[in-house]
């Protein structure tokens, strides 16, 4: 698998964070993220807690703001959902502004906001600070079963080939002057997903068959350092420590 793959989100910095082993942080904001979610939505400065110490990573790993923020406009259909809920939910009901909005609702609508919106914060931010590459190679060391780390790595290794095969069967039904923009004439489009699907099981096949031949053993190659330092571990533990004390003391206090 080359390296040269490396994903749009990916932020080439000199950071501390992106110098850590790619599955001490995969754990680190896998606990955080637990910790978010269990968090209940009443204890309002505790999602302020988590959103400062997300803060505080990205000023250490150099990720800018606006950098985050415009990505993170991809939970934007959660976030539509989440305002329809005080409207439409039950229970006791608040008047503000001349609306009658449901406390329940209003709730549920913080809680998919917060929640949402610091589990995409922090999956951008394992995304900019970690090749696609090293979060195979992290899954693969934490023991995620080889099938999923396998069709991820020839997912990654021939994603470009594929979407090489369908520009050129564009190009190739445009020649013929059949363009479908319209649902009757979906066809064409229907028979070429087809035809890219047939045709990309089939080189699957012949490419996994000819990696078993050299000697393949559905593990990914391992670099020198097998196993993450013991002191990054610990500096990756300092986020989800930090949240779940955030979360206790949101506990006792509120």
């Amino acid at each position: 698998m080359g390296a040269g793959h490396a994903h749009p989100l990916y932020l080439d910095r000199a950071g501390r964070v992106h110098r850590l082993a790619p599955e001490v942080k995969i754990v680190a904001v896998l606990l955080f993220t637990i910790v978010v979610v269990l968090t209940p939505p009443t204890s309002f400065w505790a999602f302020a807690g988590y959103a400062a110490s997300l803060a505080v990573v990205a000023l250490i790993a150099r990720v800018p703001a606006w950098w985050l923020l415009k990505r993170a406009t991809i939970e934007l259909p959660f976030v539509l959902l989440a305002v329809a809920l005080p409207f439409f939910g039950h229970g006791e009901r608040v008047d503000w502004l001349g609306m009658s909005l449901s406390v329940d609702g209003l709730h549920g609508a913080w809680n998919i906001f917060a929640k949402g919106t610091l589990g995409v914060l922090a999956s951008l931010m394992l995304a900019a600070t970690t090749t696609m590459r090293d979060l195979i190679l992290g899954l693969d060391r934490l023991r995620v079963p080889s099938v999923f780390t396998q069709i991820a790595t020839f997912m990654l290794r021939y994603i470009d080939v594929l979407a090489d095969d369908a520009r050129r069967m564009r190009i190739a039904r445009l020649s013929r002057g059949y363009d479908p923009r319209f649902l009757w004439q979906v066809k064409a489009f229907a028979v070429g997903v087809g035809s890219l699907f047939l045709r990309s099981y089939e080189r699957g096949e012949r490419v996994y068959l000819a990696m078993v031949s050299r000697g393949y053993t559905g593990r990914l190659p391992q670099v020198a350092r097998d196993r993450a330092p013991a002191g990054q571990w610990a500096v990756s533990a300092v986020l989800p420590v930090v949240s779940a004390g955030i979360a206790v003391a949101a506990a006792v206090l509120t």
